[in-house]
């Protein structure tokens, strides 16, 4: 007896612990493969402490030879300033050349009018060092990050390579106060089979937020749920904060995320649903 193929997460239940604004995308392409999707915001993004350092730079953008994202917060976050100057990222200065780590800061750049003239072949941080595409030789880089919690090693690694690096403040990602209601009772029941951690702070926060809902035991709660990492640095960080991870997004994207769901959460041969064949 024939029967309709089976999507590859269904009956699969995937908690998303982005930032509440850039779920919509995370949710499109689970759902399309018949996933449940809760969510678990693990991030609240909003302004920096001090908005002075950014614009300043900001003000001084002919100055600069190159302007490096590594998210797509910190493009968002530099455009509504220089908005606010009456000017934007697509007329930026002639000279000014944009770099972005990663295909989804690249697209949010693209959607501006201001294509980035380099993206690393892998969209990490690294790919971006290994394969700049000019030497420093005194050139000035605007690094606009996160304030806290994000990765020094782009700073660094041009500073060694004789670039003139200025580090801003464009945005801040928080710690919301507590997990959605049905997301918990799907813990505590043992109804999730996966949770997609978009970054090394998602996985921080997470544990956090479980340990406030959950108590001392909160990792009990965790026995049989996949933890899936877009990356090399989110892996580091839920080795250290759930130690393990069990699956590793390739390429180092949402694309890659889901696939990588996918791969974790197969179905074995015992546990098909009923009626399915």
């Amino acid at each position: 007896m024939s029967c309709n193929p089976i999507a590859p997460l269904q009956d699969r239940t995937i908690i998303v612990t982005r930032a509440q604004e850039q779920q919509g995308e995370a949710h499109r392409l689970l759902n399309a493969l018949g996933s449940k999707v809760l969510d678990l915001p693990a991030l609240v993004i909003g302004p920096p402490d001090d908005w002075k350092p950014l614009d300043d730079a900001l003000a001084d953008l002919e100055n600069f030879h190159w302007l490096v994202f590594s998210s797509a917060n910190g493009v968002l976050a530099v455009e509504a300033r220089l908005q606010r100057l009456e000017r934007s990222l697509a007329d930026r200065p002639k000279d000014l050349k944009l770099a972005a780590v990663g295909r989804k800061t690249a697209q949010h750049l693209e959607k501006l009018g201001a294509t980035a003239d380099f993206v690393p072949p892998n969209f990490v941080a690294d790919s971006l060092i290994e394969h700049f595409p000019v030497s420093g030789s005194g050139l000035r880089m605007l690094l606009p990050r996160v304030q806290s919690g994000g990765r020094t090693v782009l700073a660094n690694a041009f500073r060694e390579a004789d670039f003139c690096v200025i580090e801003v403040a464009a945005y801040e990602s928080r710690c919301p106060k507590a997990i959605p209601t049905d997301t918990a009772q799907a813990l505590a029941n043992n109804d999730v089979n996966a949770i997609a951690f978009s970054s090394g702070k998602t996985a921080a926060h997470t544990a956090a937020l479980l340990s406030h809902r959950f108590g001392n035991d909160w990792l009990q709660y965790l026995q049989g749920v996949k933890l899936i990492s877009i990356g090399p640095q989110t892996s580091l960080s839920c080795e250290k904060h759930f130690g393990r991870v069990d699956q590793e997004a390739d390429p180092h994207d949402l694309e890659g995320l889901v696939s990588a769901c996918v791969q974790a959460c197969k179905w074995g041969p015992e546990s098909y649903p009923s009626g399915s064949e």
